[in-house]
This record gives C-alpha cells, structure tokens and sequence, in this order.
C-alpha cells in the first residue's frame, strides 16, 4: 500500500466547492490511473482482475488481483490454491475470490505521474459535463451575462461558468454592444464540443419578451393571464397578445400595470423597443382588428372558409391606411405573425373605387350584350332578304329557261 495522506481528500473536497466536481469522481479517477500505471509498468494489456483501493481512514491505496481460490491451479493470474489462500484469509474455501495486493515496489513515483496525467483529464471530463448538463437545463430560459468582447460581428458573452456566443444575427440591430456591460440573454442551443460546450445565446428572440412578462407580471406566473402569442422585430417593435382566464381580471390592465409601471420596465429592459399589447379573442374577425392597432378598423372579410388559407381583407379608413400598414409594412407584418392570418388592408376610398369599377365593367357588359342583340337581329333580316332574293332569282331562272324551250318547239 502506498501512503498518500489527506491531502488529497482535502485537495477533493475543495474541487468539489469551487467547481462542482463530485469528490467520489475524482477518487475514481486516482484508481483507474494507479490500474492504468500498473498495467504500463507490469507490461500486460488486459488484467481484468486488477483494481486499485483507496481507504480513507489510513489514506493509503494500493493495487489488488482477485483469485478466485481452486484445489489446482491452472492459470496463476486468475487462480490460487487453498492453501495460500488460507494463508490470506482462514475462513475462505473452494470457489471463494480473494483479493492480494499486488502493488510493486517503488511504485509511487509511477503512479503518481500516471494519476497526475489522468485526474487531470478526468477532471476536465467531469467540469465539461457538469456545464453541459447545466446549461442545457437551461435551454430555452433567460439567463444573465456579462459582455466579454466582439470577435468577427459575433459577441462573446459570460454566462457563469463558461463564454457563449452571440452571432449577429441574434443581436438587435443598430445596438452597441460593450465590453462589460451586463446583458439579458435567451439560451438558444447548447453543442457539445471536444472542449467546452459551446452555448449560443440571443439578444433578440421572441421568448425574451415572453419571460421578461412573466418576471414583470405577478397573473402571468401565476396562470390567470395567459400569453397567446409573440411577434417581434427586435430593436423595433413588439406585438404580444394575451388572454385572461379570470373574467374579472383585465389582460392587458394587468399586463400594463399601474400607471404604466410593468410595461415600462420591459420597455427599458428592451431598450424602448416598442410593444403593443393585443387582446387575444377566439373570433378571428375581433382577433385581426386588435392584431391591427393602433389603427382603426371598418371591416374584415374572411375571404375563405379553409382553415389552412386563411386570407382576410381589411378595411380601413382612409386616414389609417399608412397607420395600418406601418413602415416598411411593418404594423402588418407582425400582425400576420401573430396571428397566423394572412391579411390584406385596403382604405374605404380604394374598396369605392374597385366597386365602382366593377359597376362600369358590369355596365359596359350589358351594353355589349344588347350591341350583340341587335346585330344578331340585323344579321338575320338580311340572311332572310339574301335567301329570298335568290329564291326570287332561281324562279326568274327557270322561267326563262321555259320560255326558251317553248320558242325552240316551235
């Protein structure tokens, strides 16, 4: 047996506080390299039988084969006779295992290399999976960082026990992101790497807003307001719909809060991102109008019955035509998102106009019809005048050829 002391229990103890590494691990580790170190200096590849024990009262390790006891041995490395298993243990008989200490002398500065070598792989093994783990629980949520530095458009961020990157398509645009500042981000994916695992986290995910409401919105955590659905343009704006299950509960009074104090908070932490927060209703038509706002609504058309399509037309006056759309179609565009319809926005002035058009097409259609009429009727008095005149011509015809068969008898 070797003599290590309690260094390295108090050496484990600490590993495990400051970095989370099981003490029962990295004891694990120190016997797989005291095997690894034996089979290197003893020349064998395979020793199965071979195993290091450490106890911890004495603090000492040594290295054991296990025999299994026979009346005649065959094979020395896997068996040992009665008697000097007897020699070991009194008690034992036929068929028993035995474990003899097989460490070699002056085995210590071997081992301890071949431990050193080991354990701190080992260890690296285990800080690896322990941050792997970690974060993919954390997959999905809100965490905070603290911004490291930008490499190549890409912003690196510490998230605790490791860095995560931010790509730029992540990041909110036009924002300056520096060095040091304390940053609200959405985990996104966790890869495992032959190093740390790599995390990827994002500044401009829908589901930020989503968990800021539920840190900001007592209903929210506690089921009676429920949010529906999340369209975002980060940097931009920011169209949430919310339901309450509470019919005395007011959703978006809640979500707003006194005074306004919620969702300014959620502003800030968004850097005046703006946020317009829907009404969420099971009747699509009330459910456009409010996706719509702020403008205001004449009227929506379902265009189609199927459910997969789902076209609508909406009208509004003609003032809110712009409002409506928004820049760039923005104020549309998320009011798609969010509620999965595809809409068309026309102004009243423009819906007048196409039925008026309609009215003139429909006009000019009728007059071409009564047009067509008449001449078909003209066409057919001068086909009857036509076949008359040649019925007038064939008797004329035939009546001179009479007269002249007449003449010749004569």
């Amino acid at each position: 047996m070797i003599k290590i002391g309690t260094a390295l229990f108090e050496a484990c103890e600490e590993l495990e506080r400051e970095r989370g590494i099981s003490k029962d691990v990295l004891i694990a580790s120190l016997c797989d390299a005291m095997v690894a170190a034996y089979k290197k200096h003893m020349h064998v590849k395979e020793a199965a039988n071979i195993e290091a024990i450490l106890d911890e009262q004495t603090g000492e390790i040594g290295v054991f084969s296990t025999k299994v006891v026979v009346k005649s041995v065959e094979d020395p490395d896997l068996e040992i006779s009665l008697e000097e298993a007897q020699e070991i243990d009194d008690e034992v008989e036929v068929d028993d295992e035995v474990k003899i200490e097989v460490t070699p002398d002056q085995f210590g500065r071997i081992a301890a290399q071949s431990a050193k070598q080991v354990i701190t792989q080992r260890i690296r093994d285990a800080e690896r999976n322990n941050i792997l783990n970690e974060f993919l629980e954390k997959k999905g949520t809100l965490t905070t960082g603290i911004i490291q530095r930008v490499e190549n458009r890409n912003v690196i961020v510490n998230i605790g026990k490791t860095d995560a990157i931010m790509p730029q398509r992540e990041q909110i645009p036009r924002e300056y992101y520096k060095p040091g500042n304390r940053i609200r981000v959405f985990v996104l994916n966790v890869k495992e790497t032959n190093r740390l695992p790599q995390v990827v986290v994002s500044h401009a995910h829908a589901e930020i807003v989503r968990e800021l409401f539920e840190l900001e919105v007592p209903e929210i955590e506690d089921g009676i307001v429920e949010i529906k659905s999340i369209s975002r343009e980060a940097g931009f704006r920011t169209k949430i719909a919310v339901w309450s299950n509470d019919p005395e509960v007011d959703s978006v009074g809640a979500c707003i809060g006194p005074r306004g104090s919620r969702i300014q908070t959620i502003v800030g932490e968004l850097k005046n991102e703006k946020i317009d927060i829907v009404r969420w209703s099971p009747d699509p038509v009330e459910y456009i109008v409010n996706a719509i706002s702020p403008a205001r609504v004449v009227s929506v058309d379902i265009m189609t019955d199927d459910e997969e399509t789902k076209d609508a037309l909406v009208v509004v006056p003609d003032d809110q035509l712009s409002l409506a759309i928004g820049r760039e179609g923005q104020n549309v565009r998320l009011a798609h998102r969010l509620t999965g319809w595809k809409i068309d926005i026309k102004s009243v002035s423009q819906m007048e106009n196409e039925e008026a058009s309609k009215i003139s097409n429909y006009d000019y259609a009728e007059e071409n019809v009564e047009e067509r009429a008449v001449d078909s009727d003209e066409i057919q008095e001068e086909i009857e005048e036509e076949m008359n005149q040649q019925a007038y011509d064939e008797e004329d015809i035939q009546a001179e050829e009479i007269e002249e068969e007449v003449s010749e008898e004569e």
